[in-house]
């Protein structure tokens, strides 16, 4: 049975341990709050902006001059997995979704005969597929975002696409991250980003029964898209980056308020369990000062 001295420590370790999770819940609550809104203010520019681009595509025939970026490399043997995940812990399974997609991603293409390649945006997801796929992960980028997530950290990573693309290392690239759903939920995604595919919101008009709006564009359809679609990487991959920040402060926050509350807990079952072997001694020593008086 532990002494009271060790019951003392203890408690002293799991309060000290509870002021810790508790402040570092305060903190990710307040940088969520602004990764929130700039998650959610990037949403209609890239949705809009992909939607813009597929009814453009719908006006063209993509054939072998068409922009790589639209009409791929003609193959699709090598694939290239952008994991993005988190710099830091602590903050529950949201790390281990993203691997755990970026995996079932890689033994899927591997089993159809696929080469795979993969670039990681943070350090978690490096560590983490190293210990099985290390001879995959041909880049790490770290440190992106550390002080505030901006347009020119997600231009680094889709200007480094870009250069492995002009230089025919891969044929189709997909982002994996988690979707930024709600405080609660973040879903683990994947989005093929080259070659370009249409999004839902275009298909779904285009199967839309009456009228279709029609458009003219100045200048022609394809030198638009030889403009934008370089352009449209950058977007994605920054909108999936945002929702990416705002998905790590949330699910820290929620995995800090989890350790706050069984901190707590455990601070109630040690202080019971104290008090109940104080009692212990105490009784134990007037039972040895009554029996030493009635032996005199």
């Amino acid at each position: 049975m532990p002494s009271l001295k060790e019951y003392r420590n203890r408690i002293a370790s799991v309060k000290s341990t509870r002021k810790i999770t508790s402040a570092m819940k305060m903190v990710a609550a307040s940088k969520l709050r602004r990764a929130q809104m700039q998650a959610e203010a990037s949403q209609p520019y890239a949705q809009r902006m992909a939607a813009m681009l597929s009814r453009l595509i719908s006006n063209i025939d993509i054939n072998d001059t068409s922009p790589v970026l639209l009409g791929g490399t003609g193959k699709s043997d090598v694939h290239l997995l952008v994991v993005l995940t988190s710099d830091r812990g602590l903050c529950g399974g949201f790390n281990a979704f993203v691997t755990r997609l970026a995996r079932q991603k890689i033994r899927e293409l591997t089993a159809a005969g696929k080469t795979v390649k993969v670039v990681t945006v943070g350090r978690k997801g490096k560590d983490s597929l190293k210990r099985d796929h290390a001879d995959k992960i041909i880049h790490s980028f770290e440190g992106i975002g550390r002080k505030r997530l901006a347009f020119s950290d997600a231009a680094q990573v889709s200007q480094f696409i870009l250069e492995l693309l002009a230089q025919e290392q891969f044929d189709v690239c997909t982002l994996v991250y988690n979707q930024f759903r709600s405080v609660i939920k973040q879903e683990p995604s994947s989005l093929q980003i080259i070659p370009f595919e249409k999004t839902a919101v275009a298909t779904a008009e285009e199967a839309a029964e009456g009228p279709k709006a029609l458009y003219e564009f100045e200048p022609s359809e394809e030198e638009i898209l030889e403009s934008l679609l370089p352009r449209n990487l950058g977007v994605q991959i920054y909108r999936a980056l945002l929702d990416s920040a705002a998905g790590e402060q949330a699910a820290r926050m929620t995995a800090m308020e989890n350790a706050t509350k069984n901190a707590g807990e455990m601070i109630s079952k040690l202080t019971l369990r104290y008090n109940r072997a104080r009692q212990a001694y105490i009784t134990k020593e007037l039972i040895e000062i009554i029996s030493g008086a009635e032996a005199v």
